[in-house]
């Protein structure tokens, strides 16, 4: 503002520990020190996604502390990014507490923010939230906007499971998107009859509780990754290792010889003939199970126990 550098970190502590009231001080620390970097390089385009920890009690007031300090300096944030969840209670929530805190403090810049909502939005998510009614402001339209549906993309993320050799883990009020953390090897599973039984990921080292890998004839116990009662003891007439490397970052980048289009299209061709006809038909496929090892599931569970915020009720 005057052209004098600003510590953004004790800036936003002060609000979250002196201005803000207790409860503020229990949002997740990693995702506050990293939309303060986000500020630091983009003051004036500050909209975040909130929705990694706990939405409301943890991305949200991390967004705003950070926006208090910024609006401080002279900077105008632009808004919040829902991309899981109930858009259209998220939405509401994040527009009553941006409401609250501009009377409270006397910020109407809080009043004027973005509540932008993504996550596979379609015509008939638009119709159902115009049905509950919501305080969106902005929709991000991507799969569904270049895609044609009679012919759906295929959704990958790429997603950070470890850093500096610690398993890290996203957390998601959608279960899909909770990430399994750290480094891990798959395996398909064969059964007597030649069908591959399922894939099962295995823990490799960073903390992780490893397990021994799978070995024919031994038997293994697989895990849901989320429901503890759904789990099967596998005993497999054949092991398939399905994690190859094929880039290495710190090595020059791509590993080996890549196959040509014809020896992929050979091999998809070949993977699908060895699945089972149920989880191939059209009308109610079967599902094919994608499980993780014993030691892999007591360890995602205890990451994500010590990473989730506790509740406060009063």
């Amino acid at each position: 503002k005057d052209g004098n550098d600003v510590e953004l970190l004790s800036a936003v502590l002060r609000y979250r520990n002196e201005v803000l009231d207790e409860s503020w001080s229990t949002t997740n620390d990693s995702e506050l020190a990293a939309f303060i970097s986000y500020a630091a390089s983009f003051p004036d385009k500050f909209l975040c996604l909130i929705d990694t920890y706990d939405t409301i009690r943890s991305g949200l007031r991390n967004f705003i502390l950070v926006s208090l300090v910024l609006d401080d300096l002279g900077h105008a944030p632009t808004g919040v990014r829902l991309d899981s969840g109930d858009l259209a209670f998220l939405s509401m929530e994040c527009q009553r507490i941006f409401r609250d805190i501009a009377a409270k403090l006397d910020r109407p810049f809080l009043r004027d923010l973005d509540i932008v909502a993504s996550n596979d939005i379609n015509e008939n998510v638009l119709h159902s939230l115009n049905k509950q009614g919501h305080r969106v402001t902005v929709f991000g339209i991507g799969t569904n906007l270049v895609t044609c549906q009679a012919q759906p993309a295929l959704g990958c993320v790429y997603k950070l499971v470890e850093l500096n050799g610690k398993p890290r883990i996203k957390l998601s009020q959608d279960l899909v998107k909770v990430l399994i953390p750290g480094r891990k090897t798959a395996y398909r599973l064969y059964g007597g009859q030649g069908w591959p039984l399922l894939d099962v990921m295995v823990g490799i080292g960073g903390g992780v509780d490893e397990d021994p890998i799978p070995t024919v004839g031994e038997r293994m116990l697989c895990r849901h990754p989320f429901l503890e009662q759904k789990r099967v003891a596998v005993t497999a007439k054949r092991v398939e290792k399905l994690h190859h490397l094929v880039f290495d970052g710190g090595n020059g980048g791509a590993v080996g010889t890549q196959p040509s289009l014809a020896e992929a299209k050979e091999y998809v061709a070949k993977q699908l003939k060895a699945m089972r006809p149920d989880i191939l038909r059209h009308v109610n496929p079967a599902e094919y199970k994608i499980s993780v090892s014993d030691g892999l599931f007591k360890f995602l569970h205890h990451l994500w126990q010590v990473e989730t915020p506790v509740v406060e009720l009063a």
